[in-house]
């Protein structure tokens, strides 16, 4: 069975780093990169990150520009986040989701199967 499976959450205080891990088991066929995205308390979902399989083209939402990074470890079946200058809006779980690349995106796709349980970050003081 086909799983994502997310790690690295925890509570950190603001301008705190974490590295978020996802790693697959193996990817469905059509999957073309990976996306992170996030849902805080009461908000709807936000991506926050997308890298494709191959090129490792990578993507950023505009509210972590310039403080999150996502890379990818294809011998490990892994991607990762990387996290800094943590702030209390940041607040959320984070999933990572199998997607579609197209327009220098990375579109999720659809469905619980393509996407792990998610891991909780919280930031605080």
């Amino acid at each position: 069975q086909v799983r994502l499976l997310e790690s690295g959450g925890g509570s950190v205080q603001p301008g705190g780093s974490l590295r978020l891990s996802c790693v697959a088991s193996e990817y469905h066929p059509g999957t073309a990169c990976i996306t992170w995205y996030r849902q805080g308390p009461g908000q709807e979902p936000e991506q926050v990150a997308g890298i494709d399989n191959v090129a490792g083209r990578t993507h950023y939402g505009d509210a972590v520009k310039g403080r999150f990074l996502v890379s990818r470890d294809n011998a490990k079946n892994t991607v990762y986040l990387w996290m800094s200058a943590l702030e209390p809006e940041d607040t959320a779980i984070y999933f990572c989701n199998e997607g579609h690349w197209g327009a220098g995106l990375c579109f999720p796709r659809a469905g619980e199967d393509y996407r792990g349980q998610g891991t909780q970050v919280t930031i605080s003081s």
